[in-house]
Parts: structure tokens; sequence; C-alpha cells
């Protein structure tokens, strides 16, 4: 017997993409899914951008910026940086379906995380008035949803082997002198795909799925 669309689960690894595209497949495939379609995650990888969020941003127009393309989005949060090196799970989810709630989907996606370092022996914490993951008070992982429907897109970043010197153009997420980290500095080389599996595996783990389509 086949398993409930909630607890079925398709991935796509969809390798390089830009930032706009992708958020306008997101748009796309949120607005034409039905209450029996499969959630999905996308892995991606963006070329250099600053995306925007729907907080306050008193910080974009840093001269500084124009180096590196900036787009608005419609998700939470403030502006922060995508380049190669980084993982971004998109995460096309129907959380009315799953009676979640939107907080609820959040401290899995954090925990997610914070169980794929602690296999990988890196203690990390979250915090509940700044969402994503830290490491020594270094932000490792940024998080940002938009809920239309009661399905979600947009996702998290997982900083892996990157150049992190962008980030010092803003204040990450909005907040100001926080500083970031990632993988291959805490002692981690691991590749790409390699860390996305293993974050996928804590993902299903985290969200009850049994099965991937």
């Amino acid at each position: 017997m086949r398993a409930k669309p909630n607890a079925v689960l398709r991935f796509q690894d969809l390798g390089m993409t830009e930032y706009s595209s992708t958020l306008s497949a997101m748009k796309t495939f949120t607005k034409n899914r039905t209450p029996e379609s499969l959630d999905e995650i996308w892995c991606t990888e963006h070329p250099a951008t600053f995306t925007v969020g729907l907080g306050q941003n008193k910080n974009l127009l840093d001269w500084q910026l124009k180096k590196i393309p900036v787009v608005k989005s419609d998700r939470g949060g403030n502006i922060t940086f995508h380049g190669p090196g980084q993982i971004v799970m998109y995460f096309l989810f129907n959380i009315r379906r799953a009676n979640l709630s939107v907080r609820e989907m959040v401290i899995r996606l954090e925990q997610s995380v914070l169980d794929l370092l602690s296999d990988y022996n890196v203690h990390a914490t979250g915090d509940r008035e700044r969402p994503g993951v830290y490491v020594n008070g270094r932000k490792i992982a940024a998080l940002g949803l938009k809920v239309s429907r009661g399905t979600t897109y947009h996702g998290m970043a997982l900083n892996v082997d990157m150049d992190l010197t962008p980030f010092s153009l803003i204040d990450p997420c909005g907040y100001k002198d926080l500083e970031v980290t990632q993988l291959r500095d805490l002692g981690i080389n691991k590749s790409r795909g390699s860390v996305s599996q293993d974050w996928l595996k804590k993902i299903m783990a985290c969200f009850n799925y049994e099965e991937l389509a």
C-alpha cells in the first residue's frame, strides 16, 4: 500500500539556478498545486545575489551592494546573501494538510540542521528571537518562509564552502554585527552533494516523511 501524500516527499536537486527564475517557479508550483499534490524540496545553489525579504531594509542602499545583484523577495526576514558553496533548500510543503503551524515548521527545520551538525560533531543552537542556526553565536543557516493558502515556499540556506565576504557588506538578516560561519571553517570538508543528502535524511525524520517519490 502506498503511503499517503503527506508521508511522501519529492526531492529535486536543481544544481545552480538564478534566484529570480527559481522564485517564479516556486510561485507557479504553489499556485497550481492541489490538496493531493506531494510536498517537494528543491535543492539548489545561486550565483552571488543579495535577497531582501519583507522586513525593514535600512542598509539596502549601501553603494557596495551594487556590485552584486539585489533581488526583492516575498519571504519573511530581511536581507541575506546567496552564493556558490551554499546549499539552499526550498520547502514546498502543505502545512495545513500536515496540521503544522508556521512556528512548528520553523522549529523542525532548525532541528534538522541541529541534528545534521550534531552528526558532524558540531554543537549548534537555535534562537527563538532570531530564526536560524548558530555555532558559537555565528550564523551558519538562515531561514525565511512564505505561506500561501496553507502551503509554504522559500526555505533555508546552509553555508558549506563559500566566499563569506559579501556578508560583511550587510547586516545579515537585519542584525547589526552578526557574524556568519560555514562548515569548511568548522573543519567539515564534505561535498555539497554529500551534505545535501545528509540534510535530506534529517528533514525527512523531522517531518515524518516515510518515502521519496
